[in-house]
């Protein structure tokens, strides 16, 4: 089997089940009629650039970096709710309350959240001002993040 095919099936098995172990994977491709030695899953995970995050049922399984930056995401959003003190408009800008020490945690949050009418924020101890594209869009983006924090 070309070595593409085979790591295309390797991301749709991780994708699909909780691999946590690159014997789990070699016997997922076995059932699926791919016989792999232990160095090729080690060749084939390392050119995927898989790393281990953490699965819904809390275990560690194998996935991809875009799935660790969505862990990550989801972990800055619940701070980000839970550290808001209020959020204002100054013409084009968002002025973001934050309590003392998580105004750069919520400024990474809402970069995260790579939303396209944000030009980008800049973040002190306990506040955050988004710069946005245009006037235009700032009822729009307070009332997407009330809607975040509610």
């Amino acid at each position: 089997m070309k070595k593409y095919a085979r790591q295309s099936k390797i991301l749709e098995l991780i994708n699909e089940k909780e691999i946590e172990t690159q014997e789990d994977l070699a016997e997922c491709l076995k059932k699926v009629g791919i016989v792999v030695t232990q160095a090729t899953i080690s060749r084939d995970i390392k050119e995927l650039r898989l790393i281990k995050v953490t699965s819904k049922s809390g275990k560690y399984k194998y996935g991809t970096i875009e799935e660790s930056q969505n862990s990550i995401s989801d972990r800055l959003v619940r701070i980000f709710k839970n550290s808001i003190v209020s959020i204002d408009a100054a013409m084009s800008i968002v002025v973001i309350r934050t309590i003392p020490g998580a105004a750069q945690i919520c400024g990474s949050a809402i970069d995260s959240l790579q939303i396209p009418e944000i030009g980008g924020t800049i973040a002190g101890d306990d506040t955050v001002f988004i710069a946005l594209k245009n006037l235009e869009c700032v009822d729009d983006i307070i009332t997407n993040l009330y809607n975040l924090i509610n």
